[in-house]
């Protein structure tokens, strides 16, 4: 998508490429304490959260659009489940395969649905 409302700067893709091996490190160590029905370090929590968080500020940099479109309104509603799951404590296998699944399936969605204006 690159249009005149692209916003970029020296070093953006290195530092997401960088973002995101944090994010994966992240969901892979949460998904493997939940799957082994423990609680995740905090240190992996960290990652996933902050790391994704970046990614998704970085994006919005770039796209003013972004939480307009299916994929910044996806980031924002699995934040949103995400914390729900959490407070509530039923963060368990099934809720993080679901999670992956849906995250996985955006991510590696066509750009024209993911960059398809919702509201």
């Amino acid at each position: 998508m690159r249009n005149g409302n692209f916003r970029d700067f020296p070093g953006r893709v290195a530092l997401i490429a960088v973002l995101r091996i944090g994010h994966v490190a992240g969901v892979v160590g949460v998904g493997a304490a939940v799957l082994l029905g423990r609680m995740p370090s905090g240190a992996f929590l960290f990652l996933l959260v902050a790391c994704g968080a970046g990614i998704a500020l970085l994006d919005a940099y770039a796209n003013r659009a972004y939480f307009r479109q299916a994929s910044g309104l996806a980031v924002l509603l699995k934040a949103a489940l995400l914390a729900l799951l959490a407070a509530f404590a039923v963060f368990g296998a099934a809720a993080f395969w679901g999670f992956l699944i849906f995250s996985v399936a955006i991510a590696h969605a066509p750009g024209r649905l993911r960059h398809r204006k919702v509201i």
